[in-house]
């Protein structure tokens, strides 16, 4: 389980499992893409960060407002190679990301402006390990009609971790077998599950993925419990 703590004493060389490390982003590398990414702030109003995986449930940072929000351009889809944290090199996950087109509901979290970079240094140390997620500023719709505007993770389909196929037939298998440091990928999915339902939300993409998931977990138990054939008692 990711907390701010770990986070925050993480070296992400090592923390989060074996990287390679010429995908890795250094420090000064996350900074200079969070200033770019401050640089095209639209205006002076309140910065919000749009969660629709694990921010939603486990978010770490400080937020001063949560609300329900739906992002609109966007959808999910499980496209990004997991190696990492919930996952490993010889047996890969795969993780959330954002691709064009659709909609997604999520959570929007308001940040404090007194404590805006130290929030968002933590955030960049999480979500721009490897420089896989393309930040943007994007505008949201908030459960009560009102439009903010957000920074959301979207997937870099030129990342080398970019997975185009996002069939569950395909990634149901990898997302019951995979596990890290973190804990499981399987967690990770339940737990997003249990958050949207929460909400009363819905993911098209979530409901045949989920199903598969337990199943091949099921599956998995039922035959590790079945018990031996007993050999014959000698005579």
């Amino acid at each position: 389980m990711l907390t701010r703590d770990f986070l925050q004493k993480a070296d992400c060389k090592t923390a989060f499992g074996i990287i390679d490390e010429s995908l890795l982003l250094t420090p000064e590398q996350r900074r200079a893409s969070l200033a770019c990414t401050l640089s095209r702030r639209p205006d002076n109003s309140p910065v919000w960060i749009f969660g629709y995986g694990s921010l939603m449930w486990n978010p770490i940072f400080e937020a001063e407002e949560v609300r329900p929000a739906t992002l609109f351009g966007w959808h999910r889809a499980f496209c990004l190679r997991l190696i990492s944290g919930r996952g490993t090199s010889s047996q890969p996950g795969r993780m959330l990301a954002l691709k064009e087109g659709g909609q997604t509901t999520g959570l929007a979290f308001r940040l404090p402006e007194d404590r805006l970079h130290e929030e968002l240094e933590l955030l960049w140390k999480r979500e721009m390990l490897t420089g896989c997620y393309i930040p943007i500023w994007s505008e949201l719709t908030l459960d009560n009609g009102d439009s903010v505007t957000a920074l959301a993770f979207v997937m870099d389909p030129c990342h080398p971790f970019f997975e185009a196929d996002t069939r569950s037939q395909v990634i149901a298998p990898l997302i019951a077998c995979a596990s890290g440091p973190l804990g499981t990928n399987a967690q990770y999915l339940f737990a997003l599950e249990q958050e949207l339902n929460n909400y009363g939300m819905q993911d098209d993409c979530m409901v045949e993925l989920v199903k598969q998931v337990r199943q091949l977990i099921q599956g998995r138990a039922a035959v590790n419990q079945t018990p031996r054939d007993e050999p014959p008692l000698a005579i």
